[in-house]
């Protein structure tokens, strides 16, 4: 439906804003199953999506596969990364677990700044092509990019939904609330959370590996950048953690006051604007906008 309307509005631009705004969307549900339904906070959530990104670069280079393909490859390594990750790091907690996944990031762009088949620090090209041939139907190229993450998206939320009313998701939240009940309980924590690290990372993997067609040239500073780390963890505390629409929700309010700040101010302040929300919203609804919809309920119940 959303596809169609844009086809129907002729606009070229809402594609390319609508796939930044669906991005935004894969990216802060993959967060929140971790950060939100766990409680462990990730501050490496770009890393991944630059592992989806140089894997299409990678593929590129040694063997042109369709961007379906790419998707799939992008999450499988960023999912067996995540996986190691949370091998790693996840008997820490607290601060001390989202410094090492910081740190993770830092030592993935270091490795990829310095392997020189995927461009290195100089960047490489992705030039797509100006359209696509589907069912014998010529479809302009950033449109099928869009069709691409839209129903990325509806599956990330979708998996979202699923989990959160789960034996699955029952598990995520005794770890949010008590891990340390939780295991005395007999319930497996470390199995679930690296099941939480692997399908988080899979699904910003997925979301980074179009985007190397999506911008045509990719460096590391694009790839591994401070927005795609901060809008991670802003939008579902923005929107709100406790549930699947939360991140919806931010990602939806969030991305689409940065794409209109950006064609109608400057980029350069999207990463202001998402500070001066986060405060906001912090001090005013701390449980994000769908806890603040809930209190009022409530309190309208009673």
């Amino acid at each position: 439906m959303i596809f169609l309307v844009a086809r129907w509005l002729s606009s070229e631009y809402l594609f390319f804003a609508g796939y930044v705004v669906l991005q935004f969307i894969v990216l802060a549900t993959a967060w929140n199953i971790l950060g939100g339904y766990c409680g462990y906070v990730n501050f490496g959530s770009a890393a991944f999506f630059a592992l989806g990104a140089y894997t299409s670069v990678f593929f590129h280079k040694a063997y042109p596969l369709p961007i379906p393909v790419l998707i799939l490859l992008g999450g499988l390594v960023s999912g067996i990364v995540g996986f190691g990750m949370g091998y790693l790091t996840l008997r820490l907690r607290g601060a001390f677990f989202a410094i090492a996944t910081l740190a993770l990031a830092v030592v993935l762009q270091t490795l990829i700044i310095n392997w020189q088949y995927v461009g290195g620090s100089r960047g490489a090209y992705a030039i797509r092509p100006a359209s696509i041939d589907i069912l014998g139907l010529a479809l302009p190229y950033m449109q099928y990019l869009f069709a691409l993450m839209l129903i990325l998206a509806v599956a990330a939320v979708s998996i979202a939904r699923l989990i959160e009313r789960s034996r699955l998701g029952y598990g995520f939240a005794t770890i949010r609330d008590d891990e340390l009940a939780a295991e005395a309980c007999g319930v497996p924590t470390l199995r679930l959370k690296l099941i939480a690290t692997t399908l988080s990372g899979a699904l910003m993997g997925m979301a980074g590996a179009p985007f190397p067609y999506y911008i045509t040239y990719i460096e590391p500073s694009s790839a591994f950048g401070l927005a795609y780390a901060v809008n991670s963890i802003a939008m579902p505390m923005i929107g709100g953690t406790g549930s699947w629409v939360g991140p919806l929700v931010g990602a939806l309010l969030l991305g689409s006051i940065q794409e209109y700040a950006r064609v109608t101010i400057s980029s350069a302040v999207n990463l202001l604007i998402v500070g001066v929300l986060l405060v906001a919203f912090v001090i005013i609804a701390p449980n994000g906008l769908v806890g603040l919809v809930q209190d009022r309920l409530k309190a309208r119940g009673r």
